[in-house]
């Protein structure tokens, strides 16, 4: 039987309710090595920093659930990451890990649809989250530098999509190499 004490599930809530900014000077460090974000000047750094948004999650804490509303781009501080999709047969499979310095949800930026997939804090982390209303009045704020981030953010969403359909084009290959090796002539 288990005990009460496996059953209790941290979260953090009442942290990221009264959560005090992050240091500005490690968030611009994270930000600057990011690629959506790295040739921007300190002047756009700082503008960026003002819509970020800093929450704790606490290991093993849901950061949002699949089949929920996209509402922003989360950017590892510091923790690591999941994201695990149900692939509704009471299976889950880990699509990928993220650590410091990496973001994720950025489709809801592009789109407004709901979230394909959970993303579920590995560690206790520390993220910023850009949601999609603040970014909107930044790129009208400032239409250059928005297009610059909207285009790094779309050269990630570019390569990763490149990564999974070699990923695809691989299984498929092996799963075709298998079933014709299966077959009697």
């Amino acid at each position: 039987m288990a005990s009460s004490n496996n059953l209790i599930k941290r979260s953090s809530f009442w942290a990221n309710l009264f959560k005090s900014p992050t240091e500005k000077s490690d968030l611009e460090n994270v930000l600057k090595s990011m690629p959506p974000f790295c040739e921007l000047n300190k002047k756009y750094i700082k503008a960026l920093i003002k819509i970020v948004h800093n929450r704790a999650f606490t290991k093993d804490e849901f950061i949002f659930l699949q089949g929920d509303p996209g509402i922003g781009l989360y950017v590892i501080q510091s923790g690591s990451v999941v994201i695990r999709q149900n692939t509704g047969d009471n299976n889950t499979i880990d699509l990928a890990t993220f650590n410091r310095g990496d973001f994720f949800g950025e489709l809801a930026l592009m789109d407004d649809e709901i979230r394909s997939a959970s993303a579920i804090a590995l560690s206790d982390s520390e993220i910023g989250v850009i949601f999609k209303p603040d970014l909107d009045e930044f790129v009208e704020k400032y239409p250059d530098i928005g297009i610059k981030i909207l285009r790094g953010i779309a050269h990630i969403i570019t390569k990763r999509l490149h990564r999974l359909n070699d990923d695809y084009l691989t299984l498929y290959i092996k799963t075709f190499n298998n079933n014709s090796e299966n077959v009697d002539v």
